[in-house]
């Protein structure tokens, strides 16, 4: 796939200016579903693309499927938002990764992290960004577990609870798993 180039809000595409553009900011979640194993791929895939920079945000469970230093940009997990807030007028640092994205993915969302979105948890991080995110701009979800959970009917309901905040499913595909199973 040809890398595209994402033009600033209000100016045409293919308008050329001497004016510097400011960059396309994408917000990456992931979380504790093997498929978290792909986040360096994912990562270097978005880098690709002319104009974006990218932040990944992880749950502390996703990190047990990649290596950290495969990933070349800021990587923010729980620790950090607990580190940057001292005092009341210090930044909250999932308030100021909801600012700074115009546009969140959560690549994988697995069944735990669904079910706690769905319900408004929002105990770690990630959880918290997407509990304040600006639901003027995308947040888009990729649902990634096995496919008995992903087939549990509380499932279905979860993910439409998610659409209807107005967030856009990435569906599932259909592949032999990690565990050798073959489904969604």
């Amino acid at each position: 796939m040809e890398p595209i180039s994402v033009p600033e809000p209000g100016i045409p595409a293919g308008n050329s200016s001497s004016v510097p553009q400011k960059k396309f900011h994408v917000l990456v979640g992931v979380t504790g579903s093997v498929a978290a194993l792909k986040l360096p791929l994912l990562i270097a895939e978005l880098l690709k693309i002319p104009g974006l920079e990218v932040k990944v945000v992880t749950t502390e469970r996703a990190k047990h499927f990649y290596n950290t230093q495969e990933i070349p940009v800021t990587l923010y997990g729980d620790e950090e938002e607990w580190q940057l807030w001292k005092a009341r007028s210090d930044p909250v640092l999932h308030i100021e990764l909801r600012r700074w994205a115009d546009l969140m993915v959560v690549a994988p969302l697995d069944a735990n992290t669904l079910a706690k979105v769905a319900n408004g948890i929002c105990d770690n991080l990630l959880t918290c960004v997407i509990r304040a995110w600006d639901l003027s701009k995308p947040l888009l979800f990729c649902p990634a577990m096995n496919t008995a959970m992903w087939e549990h009917p509380i499932t279905a309901r979860q993910v439409e609870q998610l659409k209807g905040f107005g967030y856009t499913e990435i569906p599932c595909v259909v592949k032999k798993l990690v565990c050798g199973d073959e489904g969604q």
